[in-house]
């Protein structure tokens, strides 16, 4: 509304005095940009409340487990104060063995990887148990904790350290594996799988496989949610653990991989500038990613991804790029076509979308019978991600436009 004055009689002039509706309206627009920015610093707290809250559970999961297994070893020692002998008595059948090597064990109680199988109790182990459970004679007492500070002393660090670390790693195995199932189901099983491994941070932060698969797990979380904020949030934590991971494992092909995802999924929302600088970093990383394990199929689908929107940059993506940097980025649809052929050579069948992208290289050269033909093998395949979905309605199109 624009600022026109009224004429307001006064006793001895005329005063200028603006409307008063437009005054109304500008408190109210006023109250409405503070109600906004309130409601804005709200949302902000309240985020940064439940990331505090799922941390603090994780820590508080990652304490209880230690004080279990603290308390499971001191209740082993408590029972079995003694080095166990194996009894000549034809009614004990007890074998102790050691998981790691297999020979019998002499000390079960500080052995955590130790499997105990007794068809009936020895004579020792009946007498054991009487004088535990009495405790009443100091004299016994004594000659216990005697016993004990002596088999403690007799436990060789290295071997305990050797048993714990075994134990870790079967641990890992089986979370990793539990992780792999859930990041390949629904999304229902993605969240799942993501608050496991917030859950197991604690435990296993300086393990290079975990940590590339919690910055996988962020890159789910990002592609299930719609918000936008939530999706930036997703990346940017990701991204942060995706980045410590590197300063300590530099030559894992994974942790290079992931990294680039992380990138590209946080500069869909940014500027053409931001996307452009981002491309050159996606690129250096997938490269690394191939160099150190040419093996892997994902890798080529995302350098082929990228080759086949760095050969369709707009006009203005184009220029922008010539006056940013001294080297644009350059690529052909040969290109990403040559690397998306590999991901089938390595892994025949390996995403549905990647045999639509064939069909569209086909396309674009102009060799139509190649194309229908990568568009008929792309429909025997299922859909199991959200790109393939997309990449579905992007092959009905195709076909549309075919018949047409």
């Amino acid at each position: 509304v624009p600022r026109l004055p009224v004429l307001v009689k006064g006793e001895d002039s005329a005063v200028y005095a603006p409307p008063l509706v437009h005054a109304t309206q500008v408190n109210v627009l006023e109250r409405l940009d503070i109600a906004l920015r309130n409601i804005s610093e709200l949302r902000r707290e309240v985020e940064e409340l439940r990331n505090s809250l799922q941390h603090l559970a994780a820590e508080i999961v990652g304490e209880v487990r230690a004080h279990l297994e603290e308390t499971q070893k001191v209740t082993r020692r408590r029972r079995f104060p003694f080095p166990r002998e194996r009894s000549d008595s034809i009614g004990s059948s007890s074998i102790y063995f050691t998981a790691s090597s297999g020979t019998a064990n002499t000390d079960d109680g500080e052995s955590e990887g130790g499997y105990t199988t007794a068809n009936a109790e020895s004579d020792y182990d009946r007498e054991s148990e009487k004088e535990s459970e009495e405790g009443e004679d100091e004299v016994s007492c004594e000659t216990v904790r005697t016993a004990r500070r002596d088999s403690l002393d007799l436990v060789n660090e290295d071997e305990t350290r050797l048993i714990l670390d075994s134990s870790l790693e079967e641990g890992l195995g089986q979370l990793l594996q539990q992780a792999d199932r859930l990041h390949n189901g629904d999304e229902q099983q993605k969240r799942e799988g993501f608050q496991l491994l917030l859950n197991n941070k604690l435990a296993y932060a300086d393990q290079k496989d975990f940590i590339w698969r919690l910055a996988r797990a962020h890159s789910d979380m990002c592609e299930i949610t719609e918000d936008i904020d939530e999706k930036r949030s997703y990346t940017s934590d990701g991204k942060e653990e995706i980045e410590i991971a590197l300063q300590k494992w530099d030559q894992s092909a994974e942790c290079h991989q992931w990294y680039a995802i992380l990138c590209g999924q946080l500069s869909e929302h940014e500027s053409i500038q931001k996307r452009i600088q981002t491309g050159y970093v996606f690129k250096e990383h997938i490269d690394k990613a191939i160099e150190l394990k040419p093996e892997d199929p994902k890798s080529y689908y995302l350098l082929g991804r990228w080759c086949y929107q760095v050969s369709h940059l707009g006009w203005l993506e184009k220029k922008t790029a010539s006056a940013l940097f001294e080297a644009p980025p350059t690529a052909t649809v040969q290109d990403a076509l040559q690397n998306f052929l590999r991901v089938e050579e390595l892994s025949p069948g390996f995403s549905k979308a990647g045999r639509v992208y064939i069909a569209k290289c086909y396309r674009d050269l102009g060799n139509n019978s190649a194309a229908v033909l990568w568009m008929n093998l792309a429909s025997e395949l299922p859909v199991n991600t959200k790109e393939d979905a997309e990449s579905d309605r992007e092959l009905e199109e195709m076909r549309s436009v075919w018949e047409d």
